[in-house]
């Protein structure tokens, strides 16, 4: 147990010191400043043959012995260069991340690019403990590669430092580099099922003109029909003796949606956002138009994928966004010092 924790430690010393070197950026070159290099758990297994095989050589004089552990010894030295070289001199440029849903696997899109003729095989790309994707650069000069992240939160998401090693040839040796490639990823609520969209709220003189008796504003007259209410009825035009009529009334119904904070009421915030998600996702199916109304915002009606993104971005940022920027202006003053 106290092995374990100094070991821990001492990983998270190395990592720390390895990251001040190599300070956020979008684009980042591999070379001997970014790049690690130790034996892998196989090329400490392989050191201790050599060294029984030299031991063994030694006590009893036996030359063919001590020939195959030099031999060893200079295939492991030789394969320091290639494991090296495999990834020295690689380019990496974001190209961008895809907002997810808060407990989904964001994407990350990056530019992997090699410089000379000589191929690359067998890079491994992966943030933190997701599941790394497998690279090579043997025809390419260039590739794309989507890398997946998973999210938890919402909100801005840092995925921490991209990871990349290659153990290429023999797997004796494991060579990495941890980059800061300066990405955020928009993470919106988790959606959860609330129910069917709001019905449209009546707006005056906004939307389609439709009859409805007990409206405000008045339409005209229309022959009285038993059943009216003798409060509308036009008792002037009846005393003039112009007949029976009713007085009749309309109003303007907005036939657009409104997705409202204030319709879950008894709800936390996260448990509103979630729901004012999912109604967001049903309402983009539609042909209706809808708009959003939280706590001091709102976004007006419309429709289509800019309009639904706008709108889930809202969700997403929803009393994050000073919080955010004081956590950013933070992380570059901390960055300016160790640099």
């Amino acid at each position: 147990m106290i092995f374990q924790s100094a070991a821990n430690d001492l990983r998270a010393r190395l990592h720390r010191w390895a990251d001040a070197r190599r300070p956020p950026a979008a684009s980042q070159q591999l070379n001997h400043h970014s790049l690690f290099i130790f034996p892998s758990g196989a090329g400490l297994v392989f050191l201790v043959l050599i060294t029984m095989l030299w031991l063994v050589g030694t006590n009893y004089e036996n030359n063919l012995v001590l020939a195959l552990a030099f031999l060893l010894i200079a295939l492991f030295i030789v394969t320091i260069l290639h494991t090296f070289t495999n990834l020295a001199g690689l380019k990496l440029q974001l190209l961008g991340a895809r907002p997810a849903f808060s407990g989904e696997s964001a994407e990350v899109r990056l530019l992997v690019s090699r410089s000379g003729k000589r191929g690359r095989d067998n890079i491994l790309l992966g943030w933190g403990e997701s599941e790394e994707q497998v690279l090579s650069l043997i025809d390419e000069s260039e590739k794309i590669v989507s890398v997946y992240v998973p999210t938890r939160g919402r909100g801005w998401f840092d995925p921490g430092r991209l990871r990349i090693e290659s153990r290429f040839p023999l797997g004796i040796l494991r060579c990495w580099a941890r980059l800061d490639m300066d990405c955020r990823i928009l993470v919106y609520p988790r959606p959860i099922a609330a129910g069917p969209l709001p019905v449209a709220q009546a707006i005056r003189e906004d939307g389609d003109l439709s009859t409805a008796r007990g409206a405000d504003e008045f339409a005209g007259y229309r022959s009285y029909q038993p059943g009216d209410t003798l409060r509308n009825v036009a008792w002037k035009q009846y005393a003039r003796g112009m007949g029976l009529y009713s007085r009749d009334y309309s109003a303007f119904v907005d036939t657009r949606l409104w997705l409202d904070w204030d319709y879950l009421a008894g709800l936390d915030r996260e448990a509103r956002l979630s729901r004012l998600c999912w109604w967001v996702q049903q309402a983009s199916k539609t042909e209706a138009e809808y708009g959003l109304r939280l706590p001091g915002q709102g976004l007006d009606p419309g429709r289509g994928g800019a309009h639904q993104e706008q709108a889930l971005r809202m969700l997403a940022l929803f009393e994050l966004e000073a919080a955010d920027s004081s956590a950013r202006s933070g992380k570059r003053k901390s960055t300016g010092a160790t640099t």
